[in-house]
């Protein structure tokens, strides 16, 4: 018993064994829009030292509570991940009569939550900055947005892609944003030219997809090329694309088994290290990690394009 305690506090002094991020919910509530906005925050066991954020947009039918395994592996790293629910576009969808379910789909899916989502993510990164305990530690110098499927569309609004408003075009970029992440990109619903939307997103991006990730709800289909056009549209000077093979569009949410039980856990495990891999090099000019990813993981792959090709 003795070796095995002198072991563990060898491996506590060595930095081998990692505290368990601290996670927090807040029920926030923007009263301009009369609008709550519910967010899980995963804090690091970080001293003193500034803290890098990540704030993290669900997928349509999603809440706070997902895309865990990425913010527990942030914040294990030294990175704080915000995670928003969107309240029109949430799990409650899912909620009611299941004969309305696709008008309740199609509701969410239309431009006035696409541009509510927007304000939640500014919103809340107000609140987090303004927070008596937290708010300090955060660097703001080194604050991402990051989503998956409707969250990407967020994540890339607040990244400076632009949207008609009276046939004009207006950006909704959030200058505080400095990189994002963007899982299972769709392009938006009805832009002939993504081209138009995208080129105005000249911040780093990192984009994470798979050959089966089709996204097919009612109202809406986009089949895996689509995501693959989203990263080539965008003008982001410093951009990476990671295809996987096979999966599925939820394989990147908190579901297990989807996209198939042994490969589930492989991609998330994958997803989790590129994207830390790719914050480091944009935050701290560390690129070691992301030069090794595609080598390491490259039994799972379709297809890789590092940044600056």
């Amino acid at each position: 018993m003795m070796r095995w305690l002198l072991l563990f506090a060898f491996l506590c002094v060595a930095g081998f064994a990692r505290a368990a991020p601290a996670v927090h919910d807040f029920d926030w509530f923007d009263e301009a829009r009369e609008r709550p906005v519910p967010v899980r925050l995963y804090w690091p066991e970080a001293g003193d030292k500034p803290v890098p954020l990540v704030v993290f947009s669900h997928g349509i039918g999603g809440s706070r509570r997902g895309y865990s395994y990425l913010g527990e592996h942030f914040a294990s790293q030294g990175i704080a991940s915000l995670h928003l629910q969107h309240v029109g576009s949430d799990r409650s969808l899912w909620r009611g009569n299941p004969f309305s379910l696709v008008g309740r789909l199609q509701n969410a899916a239309q431009a006035r939550e696409a541009l509510e989502r927007v304000s939640d993510l500014s919103f809340a990164l107000d609140q987090m900055l303004a927070h008596v305990e937290f708010g300090a530690r955060v660097d703001r110098s080194r604050i991402a947005a990051a989503g998956h499927s409707y969250g990407a569309n967020t994540a890339m609004l607040a990244a400076g892609a632009l949207v008609e408003r009276d046939g004009r075009k207006v950006s909704l970029r959030d200058a505080r944003i400095k990189a994002a992440v963007l899982l299972s990109a769709p392009p938006f619903y009805g832009a002939p030219d993504p081209g138009a939307i995208l080129r105005a997103v000249t911040l780093p991006t990192l984009h994470v997809t798979a050959t089966e990730d089709v996204i097919h709800i009612p109202g809406f289909y986009s089949p895996a090329r689509d995501r693959v056009a989203v990263y080539e549209s965008i003008g982001s000077p410093f951009k990476a694309l990671a295809v996987f093979e096979g999966g599925s569009h939820s394989i990147f949410t908190n579901r297990r088994g989807t996209g198939g039980d042994e490969l589930n856990p492989k991609v998330k495990a994958a997803t989790r290290e590129l994207a830390l891999a790719f914050l480091r090099q944009v935050f701290d000019g560390a690129g070691e990690a992301l030069e090794r990813w595609p080598q390491t993981y490259a039994p799972l792959l379709a297809r890789w394009v590092s940044p600056n090709r």
